[in-house]
């Protein structure tokens, strides 16, 4: 196998991966809370982890791949205050936490599949998991790294050792982070809450009882007992995006570690964020999101542009995004099909001088954008069109652009008379056969004399 290297936040130095199991990858990725759609922001980080998984099933080895569900415990404040966001968007939307979280999941569902994003091998939702989140808390409790308070029980952050290794910050730049959401019964600003007792008077939806009382785990709790259930021993890889390092990550690495008494992980790897235009950060919070069904589906245009475009740009950098950059990228991604599609369908030889470049820059922590500059060499190489081909379906596995369009032969034949009827200027014969064509599934853009096929 050729030599991994990632960049590791706990070390903040690109170091050669190791797995602990030869040959095989636990991968844990922090999923979505589900009271509201992803945002293209969120997306871009589960792009980067699915490049991260495919680079490494690339090089041979077996990924077993874990994604939680935040469905209960997320509050709105990140330091344990506010509205558990479940309960905001039930009420906000007049529907139960319950149809809430079902309802989102499946549309974040959607957003992967059009992205060609690969499903984790287990989903875990954390109201499936309750009791595997008592029992961390119970063990926390009997090694003395809890205390009790009128709202829940908390994780006394003082008594851990090097709280804050992933973040790198000076403990006090912690602590004044954690001032802003003031608890007064907190021993330590940076305690945080592991189980969340219900309101008085008031019956939540989602409630459990506990050893401490009826209540709801905190939102840390989850991916520590989650990620030690299912991955057990095969603690790899941690990702996600470079807003959890000073607080989720941080408090999964204090009470996974104080429960366990050994390492939590041994790769952290995080994406950076996506910025609109002028360097704004995109977040719900801020009201300036876009989805991918507003921001591409209802503008006709392939979220797979979307891809491209994150595959553009490195992971640890902070992206841009403005409808120009998109159209742009979008142009890119049909050149690169008409160029595909010009090959032909007979296969030769996977390139092997080509791919070793291609594996070079994705195993120097994730340089898609280096990746992609050596598919357009070879695309514009001498060698044939079958062994281009063979090449660069071969490259698509870890790209996931989907440059092999299967289009059956009578949606071809459509397009063809739709190009014969624009040609002649008949347009309302034009515009029938679009649709016809659209019907059926495909989408036919025009390219100057010349058009562009793709599915929808």
């Amino acid at each position: 196998m050729n030599k991994i290297f990632l960049y590791n936040t706990l070390s903040r130095v690109k170091e050669e991966f190791v797995p602990i199991k030869d040959g095989e990858v636990g991968l844990y990725t922090c999923g979505p809370t589900v009271y509201n759609f992803a945002h293209i922001g969120n997306l871009r980080t589960y792009l980067f982890e699915d490049l991260l998984k495919r680079t490494l099933e690339y090089n041979g080895l077996n990924v077993k791949h874990v994604m939680n569900i935040t469905d209960v415990g997320h509050l709105t404040g990140d330091q344990d205050m506010g509205e558990d966001k479940m309960e905001k968007g039930a009420a906000t939307e007049g529907r139960s936490a319950w149809d809430i979280a079902s309802y989102y999941t499946a549309a974040f569902k959607e957003d992967l599949a059009a992205l060609n994003i690969m499903a984790p091998n287990t989903w875990c939702r954390a109201t499936d998991n309750i009791p595997e989140q008592i029992s961390m808390i119970e063990t926390l409790e009997k090694k003395g790294f809890t205390y009790k308070t009128s709202d829940g029980i908390y994780f006394d952050t003082s008594k851990v050792k090097n709280y804050n290794k992933l973040s790198h910050l000076n403990l006090d730049e912690l602590k004044e982070g954690a001032r802003v959401e003031k608890n007064e019964e907190k021993k330590n600003p940076t305690d945080f809450s592991l189980w969340k007792f219900s309101p008085k008077n008031e019956q939540r939806q989602m409630e459990w009882t506990s050893p401490w009382g009826v209540g709801f785990p905190g939102w840390h709790i989850e991916c520590s007992a989650m990620s030690l259930k299912f991955l057990g021993k095969q603690l790899d890889i941690h990702c996600g995006g470079i807003d959890h390092v000073n607080i989720h990550h941080t408090n999964e690495i204090a009470q996974s570690e104080a429960a366990t008494g050994e390492k939590f992980f041994n790769y952290w790897v995080h994406g950076a964020f996506l910025n609109i235009a002028g360097g704004k950060k995109m977040a719900k919070s801020e009201g300036n999101f876009l989805t991918l069904q507003n921001a591409f589906v209802a503008k006709n245009i392939d979220p797979l542009a979307y891809r491209l475009a994150v595959l553009s740009v490195h992971y640890r950098k902070p992206m841009e995004y403005n409808d120009e950059i998109i159209l742009n990228t979008e142009k890119s991604l049909e050149h690169m099909r008409h160029q595909v599609a010009d090959l032909g369908a007979l296969k030769g030889e996977i390139n092997m001088e080509f791919k070793e470049h291609f594996v070079d820059a994705l195993n120097d922590d994730l340089n898609s954008a280096q990746a992609l500059a050596v598919a357009q060499e070879l695309l514009k190489s001498d060698l044939s069109k079958e062994d281009k081909l063979a090449t660069i379906l071969d490259f698509d596995r870890v790209l996931g652009l989907s440059l092999k369009q299967d289009i059956p032969a009578h949606v071809i034949e459509l397009a063809e008379q739709r190009m014969v009827a624009r040609r002649a200027k008949d347009f309302a014969e034009s515009d029938k056969l679009r649709d016809e064509i659209a019907e059926m599934g495909f989408v036919v853009k025009d390219n100057g004399d010349s058009y562009v096929l793709m599915n929808k």
